[in-house]
């Protein structure tokens, strides 16, 4: 199965290697000549474009995308009129509207849409799921997330839809549904209107809450998700790949119990393969994708209810 990529910036090179790896790159596309030029050096094989209209009009029957998020929608709906089975990077769009015309589109093209949110792909996301799944903390109280990091802030999409997203992804996946009541608090410090530092609150209809704070304005790189159960807390931490149980818990009668901890998760893993594997097991098989386009629209319909991006619908 091979596959192209439109788009080979700082994140489409990372998807530019794993296809490679995987035998799946046939062809890129990329405006800039010094990206062209280096990445086919790199892989000799693979036809290199320009432009991505030579991409559409070729055989191939499945495209990355992995340009700046404003474009996405208009490149990704090319491809699915093109025939094209299509893997986007988060955020799918940077509307609601959008996003459900592609899935629309999809739909009507019996093709198969997939937006790229990594962290679901992660094996202790699954280990997360699976054990809280099956009861064992009880009662889901509350979800916290933290991806906080000195890193590269962008002009269009603020920290919650540049980073956050991934969580909210996440959030949505772990509590089983979406939430009833969403809201948020949010500075602003480099760049007027595009907010830094993110703290977003959700609520869901089985009572259980949600809390991210997302920044690319922090001293140290942080990335954890704790989930507050009736009897124990599992951590995620990104940074180690660990899944922990604590065995902490306070009764209705206010005892306070600690039974020590215990490493549910722990090794390393290659989420960017596993995920670019599904896509293309799925391009093969016609299986939805875990991250198909419905599951997209519900990320991005809470972004949009605390913090719609400006500018006109597409």
């Amino acid at each position: 199965m091979k596959i192209a990529l439109i788009g080979a910036g700082h994140w489409g090179q990372n998807l530019a290697r794993t296809l490679h790896q995987l035998g799946a790159l046939e062809a890129v596309a990329e405006e800039d000549e010094n990206r062209r030029l280096a990445l086919s050096e790199q892989y000799p094989s693979v036809v290199f474009h320009q432009q991505y209209a030579p991409i559409l009009e070729s055989r191939v029957p499945a495209v990355a995308i992995a340009t700046p998020a404003p474009t996405h929608f208009q490149i990704a709906m090319e491809a699915l009129d093109a025939g094209k089975d299509v893997f986007v990077e988060k955020p799918m769009t940077l509307r609601v509207s959008e996003a459900r015309a592609l899935v629309e589109r999809a739909r009507a093209m019996d093709a198969i849409l997939m937006v790229g949110h990594l962290l679901l792909y992660q094996p202790a996301v699954q280990k997360v799921k699976e054990y809280v799944g099956s009861g064992a903390i009880g009662q889901l109280y509350s979800i916290h997330q933290e991806r906080l990091n000195f890193g590269r802030a962008r002009s269009v999409e603020n920290a919650l839809w540049s980073l956050g997203i991934h969580d909210v992804a996440v959030a949505l996946y772990l509590a089983g549904e979406s939430p009833v009541e969403v809201s948020m608090a949010a500075q602003a410090c480099v760049n007027p209107g595009i907010e830094d530092d993110v703290h977003l609150h959700m609520r869901f209809p089985n009572g259980a809450q949600a809390h991210l704070h997302t920044s690319w304005l922090w001293h140290e790189k942080r990335r954890r998700t704790t989930l507050i159960g009736e009897y124990g807390m599992v951590i995620y931490d990104e940074n180690t790949q660990t899944v922990t149980l604590h065995r902490k818990s306070i009764s209705s009668a206010l005892h306070h119990y600690d039974e020590g901890q215990e490493v549910l998760f722990e090794g390393a893993s290659e989420p960017l393969t596993l995920e670019l594997e599904h896509f293309l097991y799925c391009v093969k098989t016609r299986e939805k994708p875990l991250s198909d386009g419905e599951s997209a629209i519900a990320a991005l319909s809470v972004l949009e209810q605390v913090s719609p991006i400006e500018g006109e619908d597409t």
